[in-house]
């Protein structure tokens, strides 16, 4: 490897720091913003917290998502440091352009979007089933994640089940499933907290699936200890409870994010540093202090703008929209696919303002922010062909 690649490889990689550095600055302050908004914690140390749990979050689930960003976009051939280099500087400019122009891009599309395109001009094929996963999932996202919203917030403003019981129950679920995600630290066939239990009990009788008594079990004590730990301070006081489950749900949330999203930053990398025996959890780990960086430097100003938004929304609104920001993203890690927590929460906002008649948000404003989605990826994918093709030009490097 030539002295003019090492130094691509090594521009690749500070691009890949400075994307997760972004994203741990910008894309992770809603999980805490409505525990800000509701003053159940100060500004820094939510700041703090997410800086934490979303690290924590790349370093232990993001490896699915890198790995498809990385391997799974493009057929036939493996990215170069150029094509890496050329994409993540193309994901980086559309990036900047939404926070400037006030409509975010969603991270996910223009990452993907560069990548296939540097892929296509590398001269690789489109891997089309990975695609139309990908694209399914999207187009999925805003119904499912408005209907887990709209569910929700009906259980939280209906008058037959009280708040000392609705918000207990919704983080007994937030427990249960908990126990269910796939964690990289966990040993054991399924590297899951209920799948660890039940390898270490022993074979049990199998319910459904790779589902035993043992995994049901433990899923269902995770879920019960929440509930009751959530019940007795919710008997105590009301607003207690809430503002705890806030910070709960927040940390909750913010950790999958850091799942979801690092693979951004990284994914571009592990066909790259694969000839140094690098990848995997260090890649993640660099990406994780990205994250954790970006969260600590740059979300308190964040915080305290979205913050505002969701004290219009209302806590309980709030709750609302954080739940299927979690479930989906949790899906998305273990599927594989990348996706943004704009798409998720803009759905879920929605979804939740229904309840009351109106989503609360700017049906022109909806519309201007779905066409510049597809505009972005569309823009995305061709302008990672054309940078490729432009450096190479430029530096003689393919």
């Amino acid at each position: 490897m030539g002295v003019g690649t090492l130094a691509v490889v090594f521009v690749a990689v500070l691009a890949s720091f400075f994307m997760a550095w972004a994203l741990g600055a910008s894309s992770n302050s809603p999980p805490f913003a409505p525990a800000v908004g509701a003053n159940a914690i100060p500004t820094m140390r939510a700041a703090f917290l997410i800086g934490v749990f979303a690290a924590a979050g790349a370093v232990t689930q993001g490896g699915s998502i890198s790995e498809t960003v990385g391997t799974g976009l493009i057929d036939g051939v493996s990215f170069t440091p150029l094509a890496a280099t050329a994409g993540l500087f193309t994901s980086a400019l559309f990036i900047a352009l939404g926070v400037r122009t006030g409509y975010p891009i969603p991270a996910a599309f223009a990452v993907t979007g560069a990548m296939v395109g540097a892929g296509l001009a590398l001269g690789g094929d489109p891997a089309v089933d990975t695609y139309r996963r990908i694209v399914t999932f999207w187009l999925s996202v805003p119904f499912v994640s408005g209907s887990v919203a709209y569910a929700t917030a009906w259980l939280l403003r209906h008058d037959d089940v009280p708040e000392t019981m609705s918000i207990p129950l919704l983080g007994g679920f937030v427990g249960y499933v908990l126990a269910n995600v796939d964690l990289t630290i966990i040993p054991g066939p399924t590297p899951t907290v209920a799948g660890f239990v039940s390898h270490r009990v022993g074979a049990t009788p199998t319910l459904v699936g790779s589902y035993d008594v043992a995994t049901v079990v433990t899923s269902l004590l995770a879920g019960v200890a929440v509930f009751l730990i959530l019940r007795r301070t919710m008997v105590q006081s009301v607003d207690a409870g809430v503002r705890q489950f806030l910070v709960g749900l927040g940390a909750v949330v913010a950790f999958s994010s850091g799942g979801s999203q690092v693979g951004l930053a990284t994914g571009p990398l592990e066909p790259l540093l694969a000839d140094f025996a690098v990848g995997g959890v260090a890649l993640l780990v660099l990406g994780g202090v990205g994250i954790l960086l970006g969260a600590w430097m740059g979300s308190p100003r964040l915080l305290q703008a979205v913050s505002r938004e969701y004290s219009q929304l209302g806590v309980r609104r709030s709750i609302a929209a954080l739940v299927p920001g979690f479930l989906v993203a949790q899906a998305a890690i273990a599927l594989g696919i990348p996706i943004s927590f704009n798409n998720i929460i803009i759905s879920s906002v929605v979804g939740s303002g229904l309840v009351v008649g109106s989503g609360g948000v700017s049906r022109r404003k909806i519309a201007f922010t779905l066409g510049a989605w597809v505009t972005s990826l569309v823009s995305a994918i061709l302008m990672g062909y054309g940078m490729y093709t432009l450096l190479t030009t430029v530096t003689g490097i393919e």
